[in-house]
């Protein structure tokens, strides 16, 4: 029987705790960094623009069209979910790689 893949999140302050430990870096340093690097993702993508990061993946922005859904309490009333833009991760090589083989070892 496959083991069941424990869903651990994995919080900013988590984050940054982790990387000032393995780095020795003073953890306000790391959060600064982390947190400007995170409002220049938004920034761009909220322009317009492509985030392209090698190995780890893509970040755009797609347009997602209108469609009908239905409640489930009422399912004979169509609700109309207007056309959105989201953001769309594809991730990369390394990572799909790194999944695959997670994947094997389960």
């Amino acid at each position: 029987m496959a083991k069941e893949l424990e869903k651990n999140t994995i919080t900013k302050k988590k984050l940054i705790y982790s990387i000032s430990q393995e780095n020795e870096i003073n953890p306000q340093d790391v959060r600064h960094v982390i947190q400007a690097f995170l409002d220049k993702m938004v920034e761009h993508l909220s322009e317009g623009h492509r985030l392209e990061f090698r190995d780890f993946g893509v970040f755009e922005i797609v347009e997602r069209k209108q469609k009908i859904g239905r409640n489930p309490k009422r399912a004979a009333e169509p609700i109309i979910i207007p056309a959105r833009k989201a953001v769309k991760y594809t991730p990369g090589k390394k990572i799909r790689q790194l999944i695959a083989l997670g994947d094997e070892e389960a």
